[in-house]
């Protein structure tokens, strides 16, 4: 495969699921700070980044992922917001209806470490999977919440989005790195 080094860079997505921030009642944060941590290459390299806002609706949350997975081929596709106990929040059914695997353990250990921070991160009912050549992530909507998820993870995405693209040559001299350690 060409353009198989390590210093590939990566394109991303990010979706605000907020029926209040797609009506313009409030402001996102959450999104336009993940946006920045991303556009800072801090933890890879992107060269891309979609944004977009849905309301809390499984449909159009569907069909954004939907078409950034299978159109777009996003490599990492975010979503903020969604993921909690209200009646409306859907994100990660609408996850789990477009996924083809799922990462159980990504939204585990992103949930489990900002336990540490905070008693109300187990209210989040994150997802993380797969679609295609795209890995999909669920944060919650909060401005800390979703920072602190991404942020416990973050430095693991790279590795896990050249396996899911069949980069063996970066994941190769990756593994052999860290046999040595």
């Amino acid at each position: 495969m060409s353009g198989e080094n390590a210093s590939d860079s990566y394109s991303a997505g990010i979706l605000i699921v907020s029926d209040s921030v797609s009506k313009r009642e409030k402001e996102d944060t959450s999104g336009v700070n993940l946006f920045n941590i991303l556009l800072s290459n801090k933890y890879f390299p992107v060269t891309s980044i979609e944004q977009y806002c849905v309301p809390d609706e499984l449909t159009d949350i569907k069909g954004i992922l939907e078409n950034w997975a299978d159109t777009k081929n996003i490599d990492l596709i975010l979503t903020v917001g969604g993921t909690g106990f209200s009646p409306r929040d859907v994100t990660p059914e609408a996850t789990r209806a477009v996924i083809d695997r799922e990462a159980p353990h990504l939204a585990t250990h992103m949930i489990l470490g900002c336990c540490e921070k905070s008693k109300f991160s187990v209210l989040s009912r994150s997802v993380c999977g797969m679609r295609g050549q795209s890995l999909i992530l669920n944060l919650p909507g909060s401005l800390k919440g979703s920072t602190e998820c991404f942020e416990m993870i973050a430095p693991i995405l790279s590795h896990a989005i050249d396996q899911l693209k069949g980069k063996t040559k970066s994941v190769n001299t990756f593994h052999l790195e860290i046999q040595k350690k």
